[in-house]
């Protein structure tokens, strides 16, 4: 989530530390589920060689996109690091636009052909229409927003954090017990917010902030003990926007299963299996990695909270 990073996701304004979502949504500790996303093309039959209908479904540069000839990328205003940077997708730098432009590449598109266009957080998985090819915001993948939209395989496995100030209740906090009276807040319908009430249950009701960047102004006015947000936005916002804040420690994910961000796409859309296959691509040859390690380097392991 999206991060004042807009604190994650749940997808503050970061400037990077690791610089990375998941953000957003990050997740509730979501169990992730990609299975309606298929990592090949769907066949179309009519007896073509298996090369052939895989080329003629997902056609190099000319994919039945929103606007002939160019890939329309969606994605949150302000876009906050390490996710972006400089609060501009286009410029390439930043986990998720360098994502987004590698996938743009694997499907035949320049980057003079990609356009971005502004999709907030929530509306990004909504119901209805899509005006984008695909949208890249920390979005977590997970059983309800399936209902919606389409997902791509993962392309960030995500881990939820709780982050306080120097000095507070919970700043030396070793277990989600430690943490039980604590007032906690995150950013609405992010799975940071679920963390919060499906995995601390804490005795107080969670502060639910409509963007990070009103939840990290929070913690800074001491109106919340901590907030949530996935490791990445945790170390922007520690190492950048609030000083004496720490990362407390991060969340198990839920029964073993890795929380991830996905692609957005319209649901049933004929974009969904190339993109699928894009993003698969670019994990088996290693791209993501790369680039994880270039734009999220800083976000190195927190203690475990059990």
């Amino acid at each position: 989530m999206r991060p004042v990073i807009r604190l994650s996701r749940n997808r503050a304004a970061l400037a990077a530390v690791a610089p990375l979502a998941l953000v957003l949504a990050l997740a509730g500790c979501s169990p992730q589920d990609d299975s309606t996303a298929s990592d090949t093309p769907s066949s179309s039959g009519g007896g073509s060689s298996a090369s052939t209908t895989a080329a003629d479904a997902c056609p190099s540069g000319a994919l039945p996109t929103h606007s002939a000839g160019t890939l329309t990328i969606g994605t949150d205003n302000p876009a906050y690091d390490p996710w972006f940077s400089d609060n501009k997708p286009s410029n390439g730098k930043g986990y998720e636009s360098a994502v987004a432009y590698a996938v743009a590449k694997q499907l035949g598109y320049t980057a003079d052909q990609v356009t971005w266009k502004t999709v907030p957080f929530n509306s990004a998985f909504a119901p209805g229409a899509k005006s984008f090819d695909f949208d890249i915001n920390q979005v977590s993948i997970n059983a309800d927003r399936k209902k919606t939209v389409d997902f791509s395989p993962g392309y960030y496995d995500v881990r939820q954090t709780v982050i306080a100030r120097k000095g507070s209740k919970i700043a030396d906090a070793h277990s989600i017990a430690d943490l039980k009276d604590a007032k906690l807040g995150a950013q609405i319908g992010t799975t940071s917010l679920d963390t919060i009430t499906d995995v601390v249950k804490p005795s107080k009701k969670p502060a639910a902030f409509q963007r990070n960047d009103l939840a990290v102004a929070a913690l800074k006015n001491g109106q919340v003990d901590g907030i949530v947000v996935d490791l990445p936005t945790a170390f922007y916002i520690t190492g950048a926007e609030v000083q004496d804040a720490k990362v407390v420690g991060q969340f198990a994910a839920a029964d073993g299963t890795p929380e991830q961000f996905g692609l957005v796409l319209d649901k049933g859309g004929r974009l969904t299996a190339c993109v699928s296959k894009a993003v698969t691509a670019l994990r088996t040859d290693g791209t993501l990695a790369a680039l994880e390690k270039q734009w999220l380097s800083d976000a190195v392991d927190a203690p475990l909270l059990s």
